[in-house]
């Protein structure tokens, strides 16, 4: 994928995946001038990164789920 084709996946403005590229904030290579990523790993990392903004929700949910 793009940069352009991974702002436009995950709804985020161009410069926000360049700028998070360069920081290596989010998995991608630069292959010469222009950045690449591969889906599935933008997939992966954004389950993670998904999983760790609402690991208090799903925990709490989940101790309820146990009662």
């Amino acid at each position: 994928m793009t940069l352009e084709e991974v702002a436009e996946y995950l709804r985020l403005k161009p410069q926000t995946i360049y700028t998070w590229a360069q920081e290596k904030k989010i998995p991608g290579a630069k292959l010469g001038k222009e950045w690449r990523f591969k889906k599935s790993i933008i997939d992966e990392w954004y389950l993670q990164h998904i999983d760790e903004k609402f690991d208090d929700v799903i925990k709490s949910w989940k101790d309820k789920q146990k009662k």
